[in-house]
């Protein structure tokens, strides 16, 4: 291209390449891993002051091409490849067997989580003591938290020493890997993943990017070595997993362990699990000398009363497929001025809101809008599913009526706005729990009887009713008969 400028002809000059870009800096939330595109005092997804760190990240290099190179193992067919190696081993521990699905896989990763002092360093030295006594391999504890001299104290309470049980206490990823080395044990134990650093990775233990890189490097040590490893995570204020929640995608189970301080029970719930159903609930009782597993923990949700008494209705919940007889019981208050008073615990308050309006709306003789209202379940267990709503009802009713409703019978549905009985899942499952503990009336919504399901339980009446206002009537005509 030819350019004139005053009588002069000159070509113009070539254009030069801009040059590399310069590393940008990029900022990360140290506490839920949210990277906004820049620097803020406070996290904008997870509201955690002073959380925001800055790290360099290097140009990124469009259009490159990978190279192709050879597998270190070739691919063969399906059918050739034996999945025995991948058969889970038993714990020793029944419920949280039945919620890992049959055992620990060799080389896979456990992610069990929950709020402190709930018990998870108790559980988890318990299936370490059970792993080392009946697997055959050593089994190592690693503690980031505790000396080894406090966890041999809990360890002699729980009565779980054994010389295949190995303990350490270590903050260090290389030490805890020269741990393996050594004692090259079938089951490792790490409490938790939080306290453990990766050299040469940035920010501080427990921050996003060492929890990762720990993570990733512990996963890649399970399958190579074949050794199933636990780790210990804490839990955030909401009840999540704290950290990134890539975390959740490295790992192969996720398990919550849920339970109220004031409360013996415990429950391990499976939120993720590669290896079976992630719809499972192991059931622990908590005592002085450790944890107890409760294969038939519906006796802990039961009161058992010389006469029956006005306020009390027993349900059927499912804690994933276990079906658990539980009971509801209701009082009502005085009347008082203003706004009443609506307290519960171990049930959704929302919904029992709703049925207190429902009851107001649809039924006789039963004022509720200017008294207060306090509504329970025995045992600590928490009930949030539309299913206790009749059971609900019925307690609510039988308090404010001053009508004991005959200890024998148990009511599932959910209730609707107009008053109906909705159907719930898993009505023959929890009739039948109902049936083994030696209930004789069931009060279920229509289309879940014996004549439909084609399910008839022993020894069970079952009744299917309509509306709120029906329930009632079969609550009182069973507490005659």
């Amino acid at each position: 291209m030819l350019r004139y400028v005053a009588g002069v002809t000159s070509r113009s000059a070539p254009r030069t390449r801009p040059a590399a870009r310069e590393p940008r800096p990029a900022f990360e939330c140290d506490a839920c891993g949210h990277q906004p595109p820049k620097w803020v005092g406070r996290c904008p997804e997870c509201g955690e002051w002073g959380s925001v760190i800055e790290s360099t990240t290097g140009p990124v290099v469009a259009g490159r091409v990978v190279s192709s190179r050879a597998p270190a193992e070739p691919a063969r067919p399906i059918a050739q490849i034996s999945a025995a190696p991948a058969k889970a081993r038993p714990t020793g521990v029944s419920e949280l067997d039945r919620v890992l699905g049959g055992g620990l896989v060799p080389g896979a990763v456990v992610l069990l989580a929950g709020e402190p002092g709930v018990g998870k360093s108790t559980l988890l030295l318990d299936v370490a003591q059970q792993w080392a006594a009946n697997a055959g391999s050593p089994s190592l504890v690693v503690s980031g938290e505790e000396s080894v001299s406090q966890v041999r104290l809990r360890a002699e309470r729980m009565d779980t020493l054994h010389e295949q049980l190995y303990l350490a206490a270590e903050s260090d990823l290389g030490a805890v890997l020269g741990h393996l080395d050594a004692v090259k044990p079938g089951l490792l134990v790490l409490d938790s993943v939080q306290t453990i650093s990766m050299p040469g990775t940035e920010g501080v233990p427990g921050g996003v990017t060492q929890v990762r890189a720990v993570t990733a490097a512990l996963v890649g040590v399970a399958k190579e070595r074949g050794i199933a490893i636990v780790l210990v995570g804490h839990v955030t204020k909401e009840g999540t997993v704290a950290g990134p929640r890539v975390l959740e995608h490295l790992v192969d189970v996720v398990l919550h362990f849920e339970g109220d301080k004031h409360s013996s029970l415990r429950l391990v719930r499976g939120v993720k699990n590669r290896f079976g159903t992630a719809d499972e609930v192991g059931c622990f009782e908590m005592h002085e000398r450790g944890i107890a597993s409760l294969p038939d923990p519906s006796g802990l949700f039961l009161t058992r009363y010389a006469e029956p008494v006005p306020g009390t209705c027993v349900t059927v919940a499912m804690e994933g497929r276990r079906a658990l007889v539980t009971e509801v019981q209701a009082l009502i208050g005085a009347t008082v001025a203003g706004s009443p008073r609506r307290t519960v615990s171990g049930l959704d308050s929302a919904r029992l809101a709703m049925v207190l309006a429902v009851l107001q709306r649809r039924t006789e003789r039963l004022t509720l809008h200017d008294r207060e209202v306090f509504a329970a379940t025995v045992g600590g267990i928490r009930v949030v599913e539309p299913a206790a709503d009749l059971a609900v009802a019925l307690a609510v009713a039988s308090g404010g009526l001053n009508l004991a409703i005959a200890p024998h019978l148990i009511a599932i549905g959910e209730v609707g706005l107009t008053g109906e009985i909705r159907r719930v899942g898993a009505v023959p499952r929890r009739i039948a729990e109902a049936a083994r503990l030696g209930f004789k009336f069931a009060l279920v919504p229509p289309g879940c009887g014996p004549e439909t399901t084609g399910v008839t339980p022993d020894g069970v009446r079952v009744v299917e009713v309509a509306d709120v206002r029906a329930a009632l009537q079969w609550a009182a005509r069973a507490s005659a008969e």
